[in-house]
C-alpha cells in the first residue's frame, strides 16, 4: 500500500495566475494538509512575468490560505515533488485538449517516479475559457473592471505594466 500524503503539489507556468488557477488552489487546499505551489520555467513558452513576479503574485492572492506555501523551480516537475516530500502532484484541468496534453504527460511522469501519483481538478466552469494567451491578447483592449472577470486585483496592475490600457 502506498503511503497517504498529506503533502500535494500543483505546478505550472502561472504566467500569470488566474481565477481559475485559484479556483483550483482553494479547493486543493481543502483537501491536503498541505499544498505547494509550484511555480516552473517552461522552456517552450515566452514567458510574459518573471519568476520571482509570477512568485509574488501567487504568493499575495494565497496568502490568506494558511496551509499553501509558494515555491520556484527549474527542471523537472516529479524531482521538485520529491524535493517537497510529496507523493501527490496536482494539475488544474479546464477543457478535452487540457486533458490530452496532461495525459500524456503523467504517463512520461510516472516513467520518470512510479512513487508520484497525479490528482487532476477541473475548474469550475466559469474559469474553463481562462488562459494566459487568452490574457494576451485581451489585455491591451479590455477595462481593468472586465479583467477582473479572469484574474485578481494584483495581476492587473502587472498586467498593466505590461499592457497599458488602450485609448
Amino acid at each position: 500500500m502506498a503511503d497517504r500524503s498529506p503533502i500535494a503539489v500543483y505546478t505550472g507556468s502561472f504566467d500569470p495566475v488566474t481565477l481559475g488557477h485559484l479556483n483550483v488552489i482553494q479547493r486543493a487546499s481543502r483537501l491536503f494538509d498541505r499544498l505547494i505551489v509550484g511555480i516552473g520555467v517552461n522552456i517552450e513558452k515566452q514567458p510574459l512575468f518573471t519568476p520571482e513576479e509570477r512568485i509574488a503574485m501567487v504568493r499575495e492572492t494565497t496568502a490568506d490560505s494558511g496551509n499553501v506555501e509558494v515555491k520556484g523551480f527549474a527542471g523537472l516537475a516529479v524531482h521538485f515533488v520529491r524535493q517537497c516530500g510529496a507523493h501527490v502532484m496536482l494539475r488544474g484541468v479546464r477543457s478535452l485538449s487540457d486533458i490530452e496534453s496532461e495525459f500524456t504527460m503523467t504517463l512520461a511522469n510516472r516513467k520518470l517516479d512510479a512513487g508520484i501519483e497525479t490528482v487532476f481538478l477541473m475548474a469550475d466552469e466559469q474559469f474553463t475559457h481562462v488562459s494566459s494567451s487568452l490574457l494576451k491578447q485581451i489585455t491591451p483592449l479590455a477595462s481593468d473592471d472586465e479583467l477582473s472577470r479572469f484574474v485578481p486585483a494584483v495581476v492587473i496592475r502587472q498586467l498593466r505594466t505590461k499592457f497599458p490600457p488602450a485609448e
